[in-house]
């Protein structure tokens, strides 16, 4: 079985009872058989929309501690200079930021599946599944 490598939206939509992808990204991160990992920059991305777009900073703890249980199952991926040259490769190809081009750059690394809800440059490029089509 592949790994998931969950980005940050995952996470991001687990938190906001708001998002279309609550739901499956709340299934996917408490009882998918799968393995799941993510990118470093995850810890930065959720960090980063808690305190400047949610204006929520107690939100950055349990969502950095989600990330903490995804390490310790499938791993966090390292933002390696090889990594992040393939990342701006991928972001020229496809227009999108060097942001999503890392999580599709570290998929490329390995035997994993990338889960994002960000239809609009990853999902519908076909860089990436939904939560509710990781199973």
């Amino acid at each position: 079985m592949s790994t998931l490598l969950l980005d940050a939206s995952v996470v991001l939509a687990a938190f906001d009872r708001d998002d279309a992808q609550h739901a499956p990204a709340c299934a996917l991160l408490e009882g998918s058989p799968s393995t799941l990992a993510t990118l470093d920059l995850a810890r930065y991305e959720v960090a980063n929309v808690a305190i400047r777009a949610w204006r929520t900073p107690e939100a950055v703890a349990p969502m950095l501690a989600v990330l903490e249980r995804i390490a310790g199952d499938g791993g966090v991926v390292a933002s390696t200079g090889a990594l992040m040259t393939r990342a701006a490769e991928l972001a020229e190809h496809h227009s999108i930021s060097v942001y999503d081009a890392a999580y599709v750059a570290a998929v490329g690394e390995g035997d994993r599946r990338l889960v994002s809800c960000d239809r609009r440059d990853l999902v519908s490029k076909a860089l990436a599944v939904l939560p509710g089509d990781a199973g």
